[in-house]
């Protein structure tokens, strides 16, 4: 089962959020009009297709993905493709390479392959976007077999953001912050429709104990911090 719903109908996928995340990114990295811009793991293309409009660039964004969404942002040029194979079958140069909560779909041997490639497509001055679910005090709302899967999958990522900072002299860490207000039945929803990797292996009788727990646990109304690390590797 592949991950298909982390950027539908969920606060991810909202106008709120999206302004938010490109406000954040915009002050980490310099890009204009003239920017030539990379998504790997794009989903929907919402975060590409409103750069587009706001910095009115002059080229359109690629966005890459391996699920091809009917409803994809239409400001985007999207290729569904592997990452590592699209970007060895062209020469195309980037102001910054986006990659937004997939890294930690990677094993470190495909990490390490990717951000080579990944630096050596980026113009002069140009900037690669990591961002990753915060590894201490997630505050994502769950119950206890998703959080024991959420543990065991931010202590993985510990380890690749440790492995990545290892390797790489050129970074900034810094966090992204968003303040999420949504009904517990939107959430459970989103739930049903697996929008966190840490649900896909969950066979439907998990899920719906999963959501009777949340059920009881929560209030009608969820208020949490979504939290990322950003890791920002120079050219």
């Amino acid at each position: 089962m592949s991950l298909k719903n982390w950027d539908n109908k969920t606060w991810l996928s909202s106008k709120k959020y999206i302004y938010s995340f490109n406000n954040f990114l915009l002050k980490q990295v310099k890009l204009d009009k003239n920017s030539h811009i990379l998504d790997i793991g794009c989903g929907r293309g919402k975060i590409l297709g409103s750069l587009y409009s706001r910095l009115r660039l002059k080229n359109k964004p690629i966005g890459i993905d391996i699920e091809s969404h009917q409803d994809r942002d239409k400001r985007i040029h999207f290729k569904k493709i592997d990452a590592t194979t699209y970007l060895k079958s062209n020469k195309k140069k980037f102001d910054l390479i986006l990659i937004k909560q997939t890294i930690h779909l990677l094993n470190f041997k495909e990490i390490k392959k990717l951000i080579f490639i990944c630096k050596s497509r980026l113009k002069n001055k140009g900037n690669i976007a990591i961002f990753t679910l915060e590894t201490s005090k997630n505050e994502i709302p769950a119950f206890s077999l998703m959080l024991k899967k959420l543990k065991l999958s931010l202590e993985r990522d510990k380890k690749i953001i440790r492995f990545i900072s290892k390797n790489y002299r050129k970074i900034k860490k810094t966090r992204f912050l968003f303040k999420v207000k949504l009904s517990r039945n939107k959430y459970i929803k989103m739930i049903k429709n697996r929008y966190i990797s840490t649900l896909l292996g969950l066979n439907p009788s998990e899920i719906s104990k999963g959501i009777n727990e949340i059920n009881r646990k929560y209030q009608k109304l969820l208020i949490f911090n979504d939290k990322l690390i950003c890791l920002i590797l120079e050219k």
